[in-house]
């Protein structure tokens, strides 16, 4: 099924060889790109659109990641998104409460990321980042906790029925890295939860 839902066109992007060359499964590019897809249909107001892509994006994670994933935790969540923007409160209240429990584990996982040098313009910001590697890590460490415990608060907020107070997808589209690592999937789980943000209406029904 997933394989029908890949264009051709997709597969053979450099984007796409890149991620697999990397040790990136199919799964892991699917995910990605159907969370993505649901943010910003759901941003333009295709409500049907961006459920088909949650919804996907849901049961291949059932399918391919353990339970562990973070990512996991954000299908889940945007799972319970739809369900309470099209008034299943009781569901959408389970589904937050599991998102939530999983995402409990996701800061013990930051200290264990390991990272792959960042695509540079230059051979002497290559050199720059060689030398400077661990505090560079140190850096990404600290910036991506700080996007886990912003998205465990928009999870806590969705449970309560309240937008997010933090905007997650505004800012995965600037935050997303270049290579295709461990920290990109996790960056990924915090920054595509899709919330219903303070200055939006609440579509419920």
């Amino acid at each position: 099924m997933f394989a029908r839902r890949t264009s051709e066109s997709e597969t053979g992007s450099a984007e796409w060889q890149a991620a697999l060359a990397a040790g990136w499964r199919r799964a892991d590019i699917l995910w990605e790109r159907w969370q993505e897809r649901g943010n910003a249909a759901w941003a333009s107001g295709d409500v049907s659109l961006a459920r088909r892509r949650f919804l996907f994006a849901w049961y291949l994670a059932r399918l391919f990641f353990r339970r562990g994933d973070p990512r996991m935790a954000t299908s889940i969540a945007n799972v319970g998104f739809i369900a309470r923007e099209a008034g299943q409160f009781g569901r959408a209240s389970r589904h937050y409460a599991r998102a939530r429990r999983l995402w409990a584990d996701v800061p013990g996982m930051i200290d264990g990321l390991e990272f792959r040098p960042r695509v540079r313009s230059s051979l002497f910001h290559l050199r720059m980042e060689t030398r400077h590697r661990e505090t560079y890590e140190a850096n990404m460490r600290a910036r991506i906790s700080n996007f886990v415990t912003e998205a465990g608060q928009a999870l806590e907020a969705a449970e309560e029925g309240a937008p997010s107070p933090h905007r997650l997808y505004d800012r995965w589209r600037g935050e997303r890295p270049a290579v295709f690592d461990d920290a990109r999937k996790l960056l990924g789980a915090a920054l595509l939860i899709c919330a219903r943000k303070q200055d939006e209406p609440d579509r419920s029904r």
